[in-house]
Parts: structure tokens; sequence; C-alpha cells
């Protein structure tokens, strides 16, 4: 198979690929990603998520390669793909081995940036590779066993040259009557000399898919650290952040990993879906995850 060149040019840049797997007995987040600096200089980095530590692994750009459509990576000894992940990172005071096979993955249907995906200069640029597969398979974690035993998976990717200042982001899988995978985002989106408020969302329910998005009318009724509230059309979606345990992670500010945000893998969070006075569910998660940032404050 091919490998895939990284941009060509100097510029700003960044692109990371965010896998999320949770499992019953505990979660587990890994962030592979490149960076190219304002000056031209790239880079590489791991970052790793539980619900009780982060991490973060710098690597020299030799140590990345990629190959096919772009999701199949290689990092130092470790291997992301469609297939699953293999893991093999040592460093003084940090080990994480082992191995996570994924069932088939559950791809949405159109792009979810939609005709944002064509807009040129986006500071950052948004796509989801899997609602929703399953997980399977074991990881050691500095001597500690991760059990992933019919779990559920997420993954999605980020590029650009930097995170938005202020934004809000949300993720949870579960199994009730039916399976439910929900991704929500809503953000500061710089364009041209004035910003707008963005959001995109997927929800698979019941073997739909809901699809909010400012380019379908999605409005913002409220949002912050304490949740966020969707209205489109009939559609309303509401996210409440009842309980969060943040640990710090490292964001793209110009290309260069320079900024530190805060990510709850495992946040408690209410989320409820109408379509007009129907209430389609109403479900309180503690392995849902969260991201609320702002850099103006």
């Amino acid at each position: 198979m091919e490998e895939k060149p990284l941009p060509s040019g100097r510029g700003a840049y960044f692109e990371g690929w965010y896998f999320k797997h949770q499992g019953e007995e505990g979660g587990l987040a890994l962030i592979p990603a490149v960076h190219r600096e304002r000056k031209g200089d790239w880079s590489a980095s791991l970052q790793v998520i539980t619900p009780w530590e982060s991490r973060m692994i710098s690597y020299p750009i030799g140590a990345f390669s990629r190959w096919g459509d772009g999701v199949e990576l290689r990092l130092g000894e470790s291997w992301f793909s469609k297939d699953g992940v293999y893991l093999a990172v040592e460093e003084p005071g940090f080990s994480l081995k082992g191995e996570l096979q994924y069932g088939p993955l559950a791809v949405p249907g159109e792009d979810i940036m939609g005709p944002f995906r064509r807009v040129p200069h986006m500071q950052c640029v948004h796509g989801i590779l899997s609602m929703s597969h399953r997980v399977d398979g074991e990881v050691e974690l500095n001597g500690r066993t991760l059990w992933f035993d019919k779990g559920r998976g997420y993954w999605e990717t980020d590029r650009g040259r930097s995170f938005p200042k202020r934004y809000l982001w949300t993720q949870c899988s579960w199994q009730e009557r039916q399976q439910v995978s929900l991704m929500l985002a809503v953000a500061h989106i710089p364009m041209g000399l004035g910003s707008f408020t963005g959001i995109i969302s997927e929800i698979f329910f019941a073997g739909e898919s809901f699809r909010l998005a400012t380019y379908h009318g999605a409005k913002v009724v409220r949002w912050g650290e304490d949740g966020a509230e969707i209205r489109q059309g009939r559609l309303c979606l509401a996210a409440q952040v009842l309980e969060r345990h943040p640990l710090p992670l490292r964001a793209p500010t110009g290309g260069s990993m320079s900024r530190t945000i805060h990510e709850s893998l495992f946040a408690t969070v209410r989320y409820r879906l109408w379509e007009g006075e129907r209430l389609l569910f109403d479900h309180t998660d503690p392995q849902a995850s969260f991201e609320w940032s702002d850099a103006a404050q």
C-alpha cells in the first residue's frame, strides 16, 4: 500500500485522530497527531487519556507514517487502523502495550462538515470516521490491565491550524432498548472579518440517523460549561453536564501543541432528544466524554 505524504508548504498545520474506547471496566482514548509550526518544523505526538490520568508522548516526525486513505497510521512502534490498534509505547515512567480489535465501523452517510468542507482556510475541519463499533481486547497501562469485551468505540479526526478559541464537544455511546451513539460540537468559528457559532451533531438512534447542523438551520438556545441545547425545526437536543472529571490535554494553536484544554473522558451527562412534543430518549450516562474550552477566560 502506497504511503500518503504529509501536506506540503510551511504554514501552521495539525492533523489528529481521536480513538475512544468504552467498556464495562473502564475507558481509554488515544490521539495520535502530527503538527507543523508556522516556520515549517514538523513533529508528532500521542496523547493517552483514561478516566484518571492523561499523558502526552512526543515523537520525531520520522516516527510517523500513513497509508491508503490516510487512516492507516504508524507512530513509533504503534499502529492504528479501521481494524483496531496495536500499542507498544515505552518511556521512563510510562508503559502502554496491547491490542484492540474493532468490529465493522458505522460511518455517517454524509460528511459531517457538509458544505463547509469546501470553504477555504477554515481554522479547523472535523470528520467522523465511525460513530460506533465493537471493541475487543486488552491493553496494559503502567501495569494496570484494561479489558474490553464487547466494548464500544468511536473514531473522529480534526485538521487545520488551531482549535476554536471557544468550543463545546461531547460524545457517548450506550445500549438500552436500542443502540445509541451521539456526538455534538458547538464552536466559535472565525470567518472573514466576522465570526459565527457553528453546530455539528450526529445521532444514531433506533436504526435512524439524525443530523443537526448550522447548514441545516440548527440554532443554539444555550451553551456553556454546563452543556448545550440545540434546536432545528422539530428537533431539540439537550446535553446537561452533571459531573465532570477534567484532565489536561494539549491542543494546537498555530500548528504548535502549546494550548492546554481539559477533557473529561468519563463525565456524567444527561442527553435528551425531542421530535416535536415526542421525547425520543432521556438518558444519563457516567461514561460520556465532554470538553469545554474558552481561551478568553
